[in-house]
């Protein structure tokens, strides 16, 4: 039976599901509430989805009337059932499958709720693996919120943790090296009667140390899925916003990235807003700075505009702290953001790296695939109402093991190749449409793709292949260059990870309010809706399933929302047999080749969580919830093993009117405490695996 939606009464000021504006303030600066920096007329992916679908539909209509005639009987398609019209799955609705469920899918789903907590299925455990505030440096003081200090924040995990990676730890039973990026800071629930209109320096300084990453050992105890941080152990690291980075790759040095405190145009402080991220084969993390834009302040030329980069104060007014903050004087300065960072957690004296070669845009995160001679292969969305799609090539193959050599190597991946954005058109050839309903040569109604080339770099140079700008303007205006190329304009493209059992890649678009708006472009009957607000997984399948490809094909897999609305699809599974899912964000697969999907901001009337769905098979899109997460948190980061699942519950608490005295959460450490971002982890009770 598919799980009803609660009835939810927001009376008592509970959230009610979707993003508040508290969130929107302080994560991404409004974004949502400022004109689409994207102006072009570019393709629009939602009318490259209509006109696939719309052929879809008028492929089962004629599919319909066929049949009917055959049978000699008059058939009304419009009155067909909504379930059974199912117009974007473009086939017959699966048979009711039997049996318990895709293997790693085998839990009792989570109903939507409104629990200020971490709410999981039935049989499992959970424990809050580390907070805000915890020290993880030798040296570092107990939490304090009420005297917290930017010294004490430095040597403490960050905040609103996001991106999570484990990696193993050789030598160290039941040790792993947790990585943990912390997106941005809300002062408002950091600071008792903080005055967002004259912030002190302590606190400035107290929000720069608790941005960037975290990297702390953790320990499983060995009867139950329960991790804990090891602190003070020599691997334990912060990163901050005055953290000093090596700038890699082809605009290394360019005028475009000099400043008066860096002259070299090779070092930059700090890394800001990380969002998602993704681990490489040769065991370094990669971070997407995202919503970079927000921090500088006073901007007035075009590409900062298309940037999204604002014209007067910022909300946190870093800009009166330091000066590289304030466009008008150190223009450059915002240049040097808005890269994948690489961080080695196994060398804790490091220097972290921004790669240039990976474009400049707001990367919600970067994953990693290999083609089949080794070489690296980079995905990447620009999380944006309207913008696009990327992914870098390298032209360098890793080296395997572990010696010093092989590593000094493998950092060096990401400096040469090839960068790419992805332009979608439709697919089926008008002469395969005859009618009958029978599916084109490629075996689905879907689209094709190809990703066109905007820059390669070299050892001896970087060539650029946008006409009118240079190697240099492409690397750090990628989005100017997706502009001048003609790529096709997606509903925020977010995390995106490729399969590691079928090569195919999944990308969360998360949702478009602009969608059918005055000036943008409209849904027709088959597309997925005006006014997107619950998004969608797009699924790309490179051809010949080689990663290096220029061309590939899509489909839809998920169209995400209630599922009573004839306008979702769950990849034809039957839609009374799913959870209601809105706005997927993260993206991560179990040991299975099961696709796992966080949401943030969730507009069906419950909080976000955390959902599994089947990518093959007879269950192929059986889509069931896992967890949710606390009032006013978004589900993030998630990471799924044979007998864990671990998710950064972020920003909990963070509902218009909360404040430190006012709390809107008690989350998680119950009233009395400040609310505070965590990492939790979950297993099965009994020991066994996740969902098996």
């Amino acid at each position: 039976m598919r799980i009803p939606l609660p009835l939810i009464r927001t009376s008592d000021g509970s959230h009610a599901g979707g993003r508040s504006a508290m969130t929107c303030r302080f994560r991404c600066g409004d974004a949502c509430f400022h004109e689409v920096p994207n102006t072009t007329a570019n393709p629009y992916v939602g009318d490259v989805i209509a006109g696939a679908l719309s052929r879809r539909g008028v492929m089962r209509a004629a599919a319909v009337v066929t049949a009917a005639a055959a049978a000699g009987t008059a058939v009304s398609v419009a009155a067909a059932p909504a379930a059974e019209a199912a117009p974007l799955a473009g086939h017959k609705p699966k048979p009711k499958p039997s049996g318990k469920g895709a293997r790693g899918l085998r839990f009792s789903p989570v109903a939507p709720n409104t629990n200020d907590a971490v709410t999981v299925p039935e049989g499992y455990g959970q424990n809050v693996v580390i907070r805000w505030g915890e020290p993880i440096l030798r040296g570092a003081p107990a939490f304090d919120p009420e005297k917290q200090t930017a010294a004490a924040q430095a040597q403490q995990f960050g905040y609103n943790c996001d991106f999570l990676a484990l990696l193993p730890l050789p030598g160290e039973h039941n040790r792993q090296i947790l990585v943990a990026n912390h997106e941005y800071t809300d002062e408002i629930l950091m600071f008792r009667g903080y005055d967002p209109a004259a912030p002190t320096r302590e606190q400035v300084e107290i929000a720069w140390a608790a941005h960037g990453l975290s990297a702390v050992v953790v320990e499983g105890e060995r009867r139950s899925g329960r991790l804990r941080p090891v602190p003070r152990h020599p691997l334990n690291r912060r990163i901050t916003a005055t953290t000093e980075f090596r700038i890699t790759g082809p605009a290394a040095g360019s005028d475009l990235l000099r400043t008066s405190a860096d002259p070299t145009g090779t070092k930059a402080l700090g890394t800001l807003n990380n969002c998602a991220g993704g681990t490489t084969p040769w065991g370094t993390t990669l971070h997407g700075e995202e919503n970079f834009n927000q921090y500088f302040a006073n901007s007035s030329s075009a590409t900062d505009k298309r940037y999204g980069i604002g014209t007067g104060a910022t909300e946190r007014k870093w800009e009166l702290f330091d000066k590289r903050f304030d466009v008008a004087q150190e223009p450059n300065e915002v240049h040097r953001f808005g890269y994948v960072v690489e961080l080695d957690p196994y060398d804790p004296h490091s220097k972290p790296r921004k790669r240039t070669a990976l474009g400049r845009f707001k990367h919600e995160g970067a994953t990693v695939r290999l083609t089949d001679d080794g070489r690296p292969v980079v995905y990447s969305g620009d999380d944006e109402r309207f913008d696009y799609f990327y992914k870098f090539v390298g032209s360098k193959r890793m080296k395997k093991g572990s010696s010093r050599a092989a590593r000094e190597h493998n950092l060096t991946l990401l400096d040469e190749g090839t960068l790419y954005v992805a332009r979608l058109t439709g697919d089926s050839p008008a002469i395969e449409i005859d009618g009958t309903g029978k599916l084109p040569s490629d075996g689905e109604f879907d689209g094709s793709g190809e990703w066109i080339p905007l820059a390669t770099a070299t050892a001896k140079g970087a060539v650029s292949h946008v006409e009118g700008m240079t190697a240099d303007e492409v690397f750090v205006f990628t989005r100017l260059a997706g502009d001048k190329v003609g790529a096709t304009k997606m509903d925020r493209p977010e995390d995106v990870e490729p399969n590691p059992h079928t090569g195919k890649v999944y990308i969360a678009l998360t949702n478009n309010s602009n969608r059918g708006k005055a000036g943008y472009a409209a849904a027709d009957e088959a597309n997925p809706r005006n006014s997107n607000k619950h998004g969608q997984i797009l699924e790309l399948t490179e051809r010949w399933n080689r990663a290096d490809s220029t061309k590939f094909a899509w489909s839809l897999f998920l169209v995400a929302g209630d599922p009573a609305d004839p306008a979702t699809y769950f990849a034809g599974f039957p839609k009374d047999q799913v959870s209601p899912i809105s706005c997927p964000d993260n993206v991560a697969f179990d040991p299975h080749g099961n696709l796992w999907i966080s949401t943030d901001g969730a507009q069906l009337g419950s909080h976000d969580g955390l959902f599994g769905v089947a990518t093959r098979g007879d269950r192929r899109g059986e889509l069931k919830q896992f967890l949710t997460v606390p009032k006013g948190a978004e589900t993030c980061g998630p990471i799924i093993q044979d007998r864990r699942v671990l998710v950064a519950v972020q920003h909990p608490g963070e509902i218009d009117g909360a404040n430190v005295e006012n709390p809107a959460s008690t989350w998680p450490d119950g009233p009395g405490r400040y609310v505070r971002p965590a990492v939790v982890a979950v297993w099965r009770e009994d020991g066994g695996d996740i969902g098996a």
